[in-house]
């Protein structure tokens, strides 16, 4: 059937016939047609983009963008303007409301941004966070306790945390299931300790497995280097995670009972019980429109069985129930807050011309342990990008209680650049520095890493003077040769080293690995399992007329990918009674 076309009355063209308006065919149900595509495109991309119904949100204004955009180029298509021209002033007349609305969400956009914008606001911003600069580092900041000292940093934990997924092998789990990218630093029964969830392998290992969810999670002491898989009981699976998908979906799941929340990106914990939770900072623009982001709350949600509980920032610091919750503030945040504190409380010009008084968070950052709580250090630099210290943060995660303590030296990177020349021989990394109380002397602690993230040895640099660096097999060795370096420079320190080594000696007997007998095998493979741990490939081998599983990374032996069942290898590793055996090499 032809197209109706209607005339409208135009002017008689050159060749004497009129103009003409084009309706399509149809043109009210291809219009309900539209709004029908442009719903169900707003629901796919709500479903998809999670967005917070809420005007401080730019995520909102995409969204709606996306529905305005879905109507108009459906009505296009069904009219079939997109062949023929002579349907487009149709389109065009029918997309001047949707249009207009983008519009005015542009505007309001622009607008926000424009209020919003440090420019106009530069005390707001500076005010965002309390700093307190009344405090001395020798008088407030206890002397370093090394049973409490992290020594390890997140590749180094991970790196551990993939050892502990060995122990998946005896509930025939060892292939399924990898180590979370995700990790959390808390205090959990006054240790510092990292957690971790377990990740599905791969799309196929989450089909099998999303039913019962994944079962358990991993803890590594970040003082004793050790690393333990925490198996939940069996119908007590985690089963809301960010690993999943659909509606167990973490923040799918929060986002459909808080739709007008703007959260932050949420992160693992456990109380002091053990059980698993989901943590999701709420937060607020509190700056005009869109600035100012700060934390008013968080929504906890039962990683088992994704129950919600909500509390406000005074029930967080109130709540004696709920003390064991350690991160609420994310680093990124707070490292953003300071810098508007430094550099905006001069206002706005001066942060750019004179810059009397601007200072900056140095790049990278670190956590310790205090009072039970994780306080997130940073060191502060001047604006004009000296490479040296004016002093540091300490940020409580949980409450933003914050403290800057003069302190001049060498910034972090070149503290470690001293400490890794120390050992360039070995190739080893250093760790982000720490800072430490040495008797009363600011100075740098770091961890020595391998190629494989394990920590081999210790170093310190002196902050002041970071000409003064050190290092140990153990802490105790690595104070015993700071003091004496110090005392060689002309900085005398009281530090009782038998102190140190008593406070040390459990810690370094954890770490100590025994020497053992290397032996080796022959036989037939009769099985063979392979996961991706910490980013790569590693191979579980069982043997004919055995049951110990020997496992070995692709990057240690190459030959392991080609091999099949039924294949005659040779396996060198040391003697171990352990149902997984780490193997030195496989030929």
């Amino acid at each position: 059937m032809e197209p109706i076309k209607v005339d409208f009355g135009g002017s008689d063209n050159s060749s004497g016939k009129k103009t003409a308006f084009s309706t399509p065919e149809k043109s009210t149900l291809k219009i309900i047609l539209s709004i029908v595509v442009a719903i169900v495109a707003g629901a796919v991309a709500y479903y998809f983009m999670l967005p917070a119904l809420n005007f401080k949100s730019t995520d909102l204004y995409m969204f709606l963008g996306i529905i305005l955009a879905a109507f108009v180029v459906s009505l296009a298509v069904l009219s079939g303007a997109m062949q023929s021209p002579e349907y487009l002033p149709y389109v065009k007349k029918k997309a001047i409301v949707p249009v207009a609305i983008g519009v005015l969400l542009a505007a309001v956009v622009g607008i926000g941004m424009l209020v919003s914008s440090v420019f106009f606001r530069a005390d707001s911003y500076s005010k965002i966070i309390t700093i307190d600069e009344s405090k001395s580092f020798a008088t407030d900041i206890e002397e370093a306790n090394f049973q409490s000292v992290p020594v390890l940093d997140v590749d180094a934990s991970t790196a551990l945390a993939t050892r502990a997924l060995g122990d998946l092998a005896s509930i025939n789990m060892v292939s399924q299931f990898e180590v979370s990218s995700d990790s959390t630093q808390i205090n959990y029964k006054n240790s510092p300790i990292r957690v971790t969830t377990l990740a599905y392998g791969d799309i196929f290992k989450w089909l099998k497995n999303t039913k019962n969810g994944l079962p358990g999670y991993i803890l590594v002491d970040m003082v004793t280097q050790k690393s333990e898989l925490v198996m939940l009981e069996e119908g007590n699976y985690i089963k809301y995670s960010t690993q999943e998908h659909f509606g167990k979906y973490l923040m799918r799941h929060v986002r459909f009972e808080y739709p007008t929340y703007i959260f932050d990106a949420p992160h693992f914990e456990i109380d002091e019980s053990g059980r698993p939770y989901w943590l999701c900072p709420v937060l607020d623009k509190t700056i005009g429109l869109f600035g100012g982001t700060d934390v008013i709350g968080v929504v906890i949600v039962d990683a088992i069985t994704g129950e919600f509980k909500e509390y406000t920032i005074d029930e967080i610091k109130e709540n004696k129930d709920i003390q064991w919750i350690d991160v609420i503030y994310s680093t990124d945040l707070l490292v953003e807050q300071y810098n508007y504190y430094g550099q905006y409380s001069g206002g706005f010009i001066n942060s750019i011309i004179g810059q009397e008084g601007v200072k900056i968070a140095t790049e990278g950052s670190n956590f310790l342990a205090m009072n039970d709580d994780v306080y997130m250090y940073t060191g502060v630099t001047s604006a004009g990008g000296d490479q040296a210290i004016i002093g540091f943060v300490l940020v409580n995660m949980r409450t933003k209680d914050a403290n800057f303590y003069t302190v001049s030296g060498a910034k972090e990177y070149s503290a470690r650049d001293s400490a890794q020349g120390a050992v360039q021989d070995y190739k080893y990394t250093a760790t982000f520095p720490i800072l430490l109380n040495i008797s009363g002397e600011p100075t740098y602690f770091m961890s020595l890493k391998d190629s494989s993230n394990l920590v081999k040895r210790f170093a310190m640099v002196n902050v002041q003077n970071y000409q003064v660096v050190v290092t140990g097999e153990t802490i105790a060795q690595c104070t015993e040769a700071y003091v004496k370096s110090l005392k060689q420079n002309n900085i005398n320190i009281k530090v009782d080293i038998d102190e140190i080594e008593n406070a040390t000696q459990n810690t370094e007997n954890e770490n100590e690995t025994p020497k053992t007998e290397t032996k080796t095998v022959k036989g037939k493979i009769a099985d063979i399992r392979t996961a991706v741990m910490g980013g790569e490939s590693v191979y579980f081998i069982r043997l004919e007329k055995g049951s110990a599983y020997y496992t070995i990374s692709a990057s240690n032996a190459q030959n392991v990918v080609i091999l099949n069942i039924g294949d005659s290898i040779k396996i060198e590793f040391e003697e171990s009674d352990e149902k997984i055996i780490e193997a030195i090499s496989i030929k």
